[in-house]
């Protein structure tokens, strides 16, 4: 991928585009905050992604499920919105084989938070895909890559990525905001086996996030979409 070749053979990455302020349509207060932040960014020489991003951490309790404790558990980490800046929190992220049982890492735009009650994720659902242990570092680095290098189809689509650490596996998850568009749905699914060059035989699941609600679970009752 762009992004990490660069920045493994540099220390930095190729600039993300600044947020499109043609067309038309009015210029909303926060693009102009977007594009404030870019310019600013730029002119101290740093490389600006497109988006801001928070990682946030969770820390699950086993058989937990009140949706209060679940929110006060979730933590933020840190934030940024450069290049410099990713890999500076990024190298200093725990690696999923050393994080404890049941932990959750996500990565989402700032101003979403990491639940599914959230105005940017109430609409919406997750592709769910399962890894063993020993890859799941490595599909996870190329899924964050991805998402912060803006590179996944319909990319104002997405609200985030989740890391879950559990006992028998690994599973990863990309939020989207509209779980009826279809089309936006499956070109995402397309575009995470693309850039984590995954077969195109490989199974992945869906489940909408008002499913999640319903059953109180993130990963049962999941729908196979191919």
């Amino acid at each position: 991928m762009e992004l990490a070749e660069e920045a493994e053979t540099k220390g930095s990455a190729a600039p993300i585009p600044p947020p499109d302020a043609t067309g038309a349509a009015a210029v909303t207060e926060d693009d102009a905050v977007e594009q404030e932040r870019y310019s600013r960014e730029a002119k101290a020489g740093l490389h600006p992604l497109k988006h801001k991003f928070v990682f946030w951490y969770t820390r699950r309790t086993p058989g937990l499920r009140s949706q209060t404790s679940y929110e006060d558990n979730i933590k933020k980490i840190v934030e940024f919105s450069t290049v410099e800046g990713f890999w500076v929190c990024y190298c200093h992220i725990a690696r999923p084989s050393s994080l404890p049982c049941p932990t959750d890492i996500h990565l989402f735009r700032e101003g979403i938070r990491p639940l599914w009650e959230d105005s940017a994720n109430c609409n919406g659902g997750k592709w769910i895909l399962r890894f063993k242990k020993v890859v799941s570092g490595r599909f996870w680095e190329d899924l964050v890559l991805s998402l912060i290098g803006d590179q996944l189809e319909f990319g104002d689509n997405v609200c985030g990525v989740v890391l879950s650490i559990r006992f028998n596996e690994d599973i990863l998850s990309v939020w989207n905001r509209n779980a009826s568009d279809q089309k936006a749905v499956m070109a995402l699914r397309d575009s995470i086996k693309r850039h984590l060059k995954l077969p195109q035989t490989y199974l992945m699941e869906y489940k909408p996030h008002d499913a999640s609600l319903r059953d109180n679970s993130s990963y049962r009752n999941t729908w196979l979409r191919g």
